[in-house]
């Protein structure tokens, strides 16, 4: 989710920086020592959202007698880029976070050995994007949407928004917070939903509009949700005073899981109706030391307990059909039945073309 990046609603959870994720199984001494041949550490170079429970990491360790060093670098496309700049000599073994929004860079960059995952067969084949190449492997998805604060709402007799044709209009004027298509992951998640449903030549005009109804841009999602978001623990903190906002369609189970007491119903909502679908993919970086470990880790990623351990660690769905959603995410979760997209390569054509211009008509 990121990005964080999407990433953005594990911040509420995760800790940032390099966390060594030991399990058991193997000897002190197999299990220590650098990345390298007969390393028995793999190292995961991912944006700072990446969450996985310590019951299933050691589980991996238990079945392959890998433990995982995380090296977290940052929002999605800080991490992409710091890979860039070091491809052929890799700072890990294996890179997560690159999303369908940026898989194009990871790509033509040359980043990635390709490595067919097991079990990549149960994977729902809508994710696999790079499927007659498999240089990356489809790990999650998550929906970037609108939310909004239900008590606003309710408080004023109005009804929420629904789609992106409701956002322009006077009723909601002043009202929706967004992030910096240029630096953020759910930013540019929605410019480009406004792209797929405004069609190429007229999103622009959907932004002049957007911006006349008083949009506002921030840089990052934490600002956008914690600080300007009314319907947030953070935003009712700081006494946000915008009760629209940029995020996924998983945050209204983040209010419900970190909320004490826990409530019955979740203070936001999701308008479905606005939302663009993002994919999540990890690669065997080029190069990586372990290259092995790394084929391991890959497997894993997509094997039914790492999926079914995903919802309540990072808030993204599962990419293998058979994993199950926990409780939460089913009761208090949207379902978006049909998410924006985008082709990517239409995305990989004009990415940096459609953010300069909405650059230059939101934020200049």
């Amino acid at each position: 989710m990121n990005t964080t990046t999407k990433y953005a609603a594990t911040a509420l959870a995760a800790a940032l920086g390099v966390t060594v994720l030991a399990g058991c199984g193997g000897s002190e001494d197999e299990a220590s020592g650098d990345a390298g041949a007969g390393s028995k550490t793999v190292t995961l170079v991912s944006h700072d959202s990446f969450n996985a429970s310590d019951a299933v990491l050691k589980a991996f360790t238990k079945e392959t007698g890998y433990k995982v060093e995380v090296l977290k670098s940052g929002d999605a496309g800080a991490a992409l880029n710091q890979e860039i700049l070091t491809k052929g000599s890799p700072r890990g073994d294996v890179f997560f976070g690159a999303d369908n929004t940026l898989l194009s860079r990871a790509l033509d960059n040359g980043l990635f050995t390709p490595y067919e995952a097991k079990g990549l067969d149960r994977v729902a084949a809508d994710t696999q994007l790079d499927a007659d190449k498999h240089r990356v492997t489809p790990v999650d998805t998550g929906d970037v949407c609108v939310n909004y604060d239900k008590k606003y709402f309710a408080d004023r007799k109005l009804d929420p928004p629904t789609s992106f044709e409701d956002l322009l209009k006077p009723a909601y004027k002043n009202l929706l917070v967004t992030e910096n298509a240029a630096t953020s992951s759910p930013g540019l998640g929605f410019l480009l939903g406004t792209v797929a449903s405004q069609g190429e030549t007229g999103y622009q005009d959907y932004w002049k509009k957007l911006k006349s109804n008083g949009v506002k841009v921030v840089d990052g999602w934490e600002q956008a949700y914690n600080e300007e978001f009314s319907g947030s623990a953070g935003g009712r903190k700081a006494k946000a005073d915008r009760p629209l906002v940029v995020s996924y369609a998983s945050s209204p189970p983040v209010e419900v899981l970190y909320a004490d007491p826990k409530p019955t119903e979740a203070p936001t909502g999701v308008a479905t109706g606005t939302c663009f679908r993002q994919i999540e993919f990890a690669g065997l970086l080029n190069g990586a030391e372990n290259e092995a470990g790394g084929k391991a880790l890959l497997d894993f990623m997509i094997s039914k307990r790492f999926q079914e351990d995903m919802p309540l660690n990072m808030f993204v769905n599962p990419v293998v059909e058979d994993a199950e959603l926990p409780e939460l995410f089913t009761e208090f979760g949207a379902t978006v039945d049909k998410p924006a997209t985008v082709d990517p390569e239409k995305i990989a054509k004009n990415r940096e073309q459609w953010v300069q211009s909405w650059s230059s008509l939101v934020v200049k």
